[in-house]
């Protein structure tokens, strides 16, 4: 009995959710060119909103990173598992925010390095 209550009250709380739609800030998608050097600062004034999708028959989950190029509010839709977003990551927790990013490649073949 105690089981299907602890069930009744996470879908209640799920209903909830649904029923009251994110308002998520609407801003243009960062778009990186091969082989050019971008500099970006990270906004983490808060904490970054995640999404979770299928793309190329595989579930991704990535995070909306919120950044500034030059003076332009834009996201970076950066897969949680690309070794990018861990070393943005820790460097945010340095306070360091502010980075060169170089792409190589392109779709499934992206890399991102942060130039030093």
């Amino acid at each position: 009995m105690e089981t299907q209550q602890k069930e009744l009250d996470w879908l209640e709380e799920e209903s909830k959710e649904c029923t009251q739609p994110k308002q998520y800030e609407e801003l243009p998608s960062l778009k990186l060119t091969p082989n050019v050097v971008v500099e970006l600062e990270v906004d983490i004034s808060k904490p970054f909103e995640k999404w979770t999708g299928e793309q190329g028959n595989k579930t991704v989950t990535k995070k909306i990173v919120p950044v500034t190029v030059n003076g332009v509010r834009m996201i970076w839709w950066l897969n949680v598992k690309n070794p990018t977003y861990r070393e943005i990551v820790e460097s945010c927790k340095k306070g360091i925010t502010k980075f060169k990013v170089l792409q190589t490649g392109n779709k499934a073949e992206t890399k991102y390095v942060l130039v030093k």
